[in-house]
């Protein structure tokens, strides 16, 4: 008995890295699979369905289920066709991991519309193109499990990266929103913020600093298959750092307790005034009352 014995899952850029090593642990944990990848360089550009063919080669060559997708689901029509064979071939659409994305890393003083455009249409849009049609689906079938994934980018920030930092602070968002409206249908959402040596991330610096500090794929699958399966229970509306560095974590926002100022005829010098109440001190901060 596999943890997913009798599911269907959809990953999105699954035809590498990332995406193909939870594609193959849930194949091997019993789920049947539909592989999502566009194909080409981590810049988004090209196609080739042949990535996501390979990895559906080597499911079946162990005796999975799976097949290839190569639609671009940055797009509509793309996303629901990602949906459309989960469901034609398997007939159900049990577990979605939105993992698809590409890197076009700028300083924003060099920021370009274009490369804007490109990185919020895959990450953000994206995830919103195959999750509707799947987010439909569960709202009707008893509910389901969706993973989306974010990063540190987006949740802290980081150096160079202000088209994806937005890309991935807008999933956690819609994360957050998904899992209230999907709570009365048992639909349950995940964030996931994985830090992983991958094509995606192999020249970025703290990458090439301490290569042996990084996960790999495979040290990152577990903690989707925990999310995914049963073992996490009904936890929903939760995100989940994963990294060599900082390990398996919850992170999540924290907000002090606060100065409540009268409804009107306070002034600006009164929040430098009740400063202790509003914001939080270093020492709580090394106490766990990170931002995140």
């Amino acid at each position: 008995m596999g943890l997913l014995d009798g599911k269907v899952a959809i990953i999105t850029g699954a035809g590498g890295g990332l995406g193909e090593a939870y594609t193959k642990l849930f194949a091997r944990e019993g789920a049947a699979v539909v592989v999502n990848d566009l194909g080409g360089p981590r810049d988004g550009s090209g196609a080739d369905v042949s990535m996501a063919q390979q990895v559906v080669n080597a499911i079946k060559a162990e005796g999975g289920r799976a097949v290839a997708n190569g639609a671009d689901i940055s797009t509509m029509a793309g996303g629901q066709s990602v949906f459309d064979d989960a469901i034609k071939h398997f007939g159900r659409a049990d577990i979605l991991v939105n993992n698809a994305g590409i890197l076009l890393d700028q300083t924003f003083a060099k920021a370009t519309e274009a490369a804007w455009d490109k990185v919020l249409k895959v990450h953000l849009k994206g995830t919103f193109c195959v999750t509707q049609p799947v987010f439909r689906w569960m709202r009707e079938n008893g509910g389901g499990v969706i993973v989306n994934t974010s990063s540190t980018s987006g949740l802290i920030g980081n150096f160079g990266q202000s088209n994806y930092g937005s890309a991935k602070g807008g999933i956690w968002g819609l994360s957050n929103v998904l899992a209230i409206e999907g709570r009365k249908y048992n639909i349950r959402i995940w964030t996931l913020a994985p830090g992983a040596l991958t094509r995606m991330t192999a020249d970025l610096p703290r990458y090439i600093e301490n290569p042996k500090a990084a996960l790999g794929p495979d040290g990152i699958a577990p903690a989707v298959l925990y999310m995914v399966s049963e073992l996490s229970g009904d936890q929903t509306g939760k995100t989940l750092g994963v990294s060599g560095p900082r390990g398996v974590r919850e992170m999540r926002m924290m907000e002090k307790e606060g100065w409540k100022p009268p409804h009107e005829g306070w002034k600006a010098q009164d929040i430098a005034e009740h400063a202790s109440d509003i914001f939080f001190t270093d020492e709580e901060i090394k106490m766990g009352a990170r931002r995140f």
